[in-house]
């Protein structure tokens, strides 16, 4: 059986994670948006973003919207192998154990 990925496993790199692979392609999600979908402060959630940066799962961009900051974070190729492959050691577990996957 495959090992978990420490990177991802730690629950809200997972939930960002999660969210990522849900959108299609190179589409990113802001960071605004991140932070209302984990539930995140804005110091936890860019600690752990910045975690999942330096692993290379996710990129981050910086810009101006008008006179506002925006940080859109997209998940990399790199970052979608690994949480798919995360998710298919999950499902195994679950299926050794009995359960459904």
């Amino acid at each position: 059986m495959a090992e978990l990925d420490d990177i991802i496993h730690q629950p809200l790199r997972l939930r960002i994670m999660a969210a990522l692979n849900a959108m299609p392609g190179n589409t990113g999600l802001e960071f605004a948006k991140l932070k209302r979908l984990t539930g995140a402060t804005d110091g936890n959630l860019g600690a752990h973003i910045e975690t999942l940066a330096k692993a290379g799962y996710v990129s981050v961009e910086k810009a101006f919207v008008g006179k506002k900051p925006q940080t859109t974070v997209t998940a990399t190729a790199a970052g979608r192998g690994a949480f798919a492959r995360h998710v298919a050691t999950l499902q195994e577990i679950i299926a050794a154990s009995g359960g459904k996957a």
